[in-house]
């Protein structure tokens, strides 16, 4: 029987850290209105995802991708698979880019990136706003995804480093 030491529990955490930061990440719904900074709010989940959907797709799987978006939805309020069908389509355009990419850059994946979470956006918009009619405040959403993209670069390079840590090695 195997012994379990503080030494293994804390390899396993290490090894599963993204996983952990994007269960805590989508039931904490963190942002900065504590601080009386308003419009200061980034979609941590979706760099998450999105990155290691591009670097490691085995490392999160899609099912605790589609997990993790229900429990968003409670935490948040949105009707039940929103987030989930949001952090899927972010994962299809990962698979996406990961396909037709010969030569991994991060620039290209940061630019992407960007389009990805316009779309991804612009479709929760249109669902929320259509079907039903709950109104966004389209500053704040624009907002979002501006500070979502620029933090992607400061957390893919924190991911990268990770990887190189853990794995030994960079898949790019």
């Amino acid at each position: 029987m195997t012994e379990f030491t503080n030494k293994n529990i804390f390899r396993v955490l290490y090894l599963y850290l993204p996983i952990i930061l994007l269960f805590i990440s989508v039931l904490n719904e963190f942002d900065f209105n504590y601080m009386n900074f308003k419009y200061f709010s980034f979609n941590f989940p979706y760099i998450l995802i999105f990155y290691w959907s591009l670097k490691k797709p085995d490392y999160l799987g899609y099912g605790l991708i589609f997990i993790s978006g229900l429990f968003n939805d409670v935490v948040i309020g949105t009707p039940i698979g929103l987030s989930s069908f949001s952090y899927l389509l972010i994962c299809g355009f990962a698979a996406y880019l990961r396909y037709i990419t010969l030569r991994p850059s991060l620039t290209k994946d940061w630019i992407f990136f960007l389009v990805t979470i316009i779309f991804v956006n612009s479709i929760n918009f249109l669902i929320l706003e259509i079907f039903f009619t709950i109104k966004m405040d389209l500053v704040y959403l624009s907002i979002n995804i501006i500070l979502t993209f620029l933090f992607y670069i400061i957390f893919a390079n924190i991911f990268d480093i990770y990887q190189k840590v853990v794995f030994g090695k960079t898949n790019d």
